[in-house]
């Protein structure tokens, strides 16, 4: 066989025999999306505008936010789902995506078959603001002056289904207090509340409530995780105080449509954990209260599993039914 003719049989056979490498190494060809279902200015979208822009000079190729918010975040997660998997549209999801599933009865999408976990990005703590006049300096304080003050014990929530409603029913069912739920549109509508004192708790995140707590606008006191938040490290976990049940957060990192590549899966989950790495990253999301993860897609999905469990439990015990 001639030399020319010998070597590009080989070149065809090698490219049959290895599909998706050559994909992957194709990968990517073009500009790529990064859906956030959430407005700008949030949490998730500044995760994704500080790792698109890492990203884009990584893989040589334009990185687009295209916030799509609406429906309680499930409208951007659906058209996620139902993009095509070719790694070109993937997306970034926070604490409601393993919640809705139990809040809404026809999602058209599903937390796990519907996506590709690419990696766990970032966790949010929650903080235990309290309005400053409400006499109490500690979790049990708190829950004492409550239980003798009940019609005064109005607390604020995100919304029917946020994480800060979420987090709001599981102290109740782990410490027994009495708490009027009262939803706002988001925590810049509930904050002005909260700081006339006409609600007297707010489970926030960290980042929207960590300028009201060292100007000293509200009293911080207990972080929901397990561990005490870098952002506000003297503030003590409601564990530490007595409560060893109690853990509650806004998590969440980057999922593609189910059916994408394992071998673009691998190259994004490797690229955006480089990413993480980088000092001026963790530093800008650390200033805004995000507590930068990183790790493996199967990780990634062991958690989504965990909290699928943890807050179905939830739900359930709330007695609170979908829609």
């Amino acid at each position: 066989m001639h030399i020319t003719t010998l070597a590009s049989a080989l070149a065809v056979t090698a490219a049959l025999a290895a599909p998706g490498l050559a994909a992957a190494q194709a990968y990517p060809a073009r500009p790529i999306s990064i859906i956030v279902p959430a407005p700008p200015g949030g949490g998730i979208d500044m995760i994704a505008r500080v790792v698109g822009e890492k990203l884009s000079a990584s893989l040589g190729q334009p990185v687009i936010v295209d916030n799509r918010p609406g429906a309680s975040n499930n409208l951007g997660t659906a058209l996620l789902a139902n993009a095509k998997p070719d790694g070109y549209t993937i997306g970034i999801v926070g604490g409601s995506h393993n919640i809705n599933k139990y809040l809404f009865k026809n999602l058209g999408w599903d937390p796990q078959k519907s996506f590709e976990p690419i990696v766990y990005t970032h966790e949010i703590p929650l903080v235990f603001s309290v309005y400053p006049k409400v006499p109490a300096k500690t979790l049990p304080e708190l829950v004492d002056w409550m239980k003798a003050n009940p019609d005064e014990a109005k607390v604020a929530t995100s919304g029917r289904g946020s994480a800060q409603e979420m987090a709001a029913e599981m102290f109740r069912m782990v410490s027994g207090a009495p708490m009027l739920l009262i939803p706002y549109k988001g925590s810049s509508a509930a904050h002005p509340d909260l700081l006339a004192g006409r609600t007297v708790l707010y489970i926030d995140t960290l980042s929207a409530m960590q300028e009201q707590v060292k100007a000293g606008n509200v009293r911080a006191v207990a972080i929901s995780t397990a561990k005490r938040a870098q952002a506000l490290p003297d503030v003590p976990t409601a564990q530490e105080q007595g409560f060893k049940s109690y853990d509650a957060n806004t998590n969440g990192g980057f999922l593609a449509p189910a059916g994408t590549p394992k071998e673009i899966i691998d190259k994004l989950n490797t690229e955006i954990n480089a990413a993480l790495k980088i000092p001026a990253v963790r530093a800008k999301l650390e200033a805004a209260g995000i507590e930068v993860q990183g790790g493996t897609p199967q990780e990634y999905a062991a958690l989504i599993q965990s909290d699928l469990g943890k807050w179905g439990k939830v739900v359930k015990e709330a007695g609170i039914q979908p829609e």
